[in-house]
């Protein structure tokens, strides 16, 4: 952990909280008129599922540092390349619920756009800070 550095940490998961804010306001209309189910916190006061996705977008910057650190990615080409690699994650969850919750396809990729755009921006950020 001595090769990680904890202000681009914070800074890639401030930025990542600032891109979900964009893209989700961005599609607020398509969520909109998927119903209920595409309630951005839905059943959640609103300050705590802010404090929620810091929190998130925290423990994800600090796992994506690490496997930066230990795989030795530097470079911003190099570490945007992992992000949109390791998208394949939240991808696949995301497909499941599809699958076997009967989410809506189209709210399925709102989020699955959100993650990739904050892994390949919170990669790019860790892997050019190196």
């Amino acid at each position: 952990m001595q090769s990680m550095n904890f202000l681009a940490i914070a800074v890639a998961a401030g930025a990542a909280v600032v891109t979900s804010v964009v893209w989700y306001t961005l599609f607020a209309g398509p969520m909109a008129k998927l119903g209920n189910a595409g309630a951005v916190g839905a059943g959640t006061a609103p300050i705590l599922a802010m404090l929620f996705v810091v929190a998130q977008s925290l423990v994800v910057a600090f796992m994506v540092a690490y496997l930066v650190s230990r795989l030795a990615i530097s470079g911003l080409v190099d570490a945007a390349g992992f992000g949109a690699l390791i998208w394949i994650f939240p991808a696949a969850i995301l497909l499941g619920s599809v699958v076997h919750e009967g989410v809506p396809p189209t709210l399925a990729g709102i989020h699955a756009g959100d993650w990739l755009a904050k892994l390949i921006l919170i990669s790019a950020i860790l892997g050019a800070w190196r």
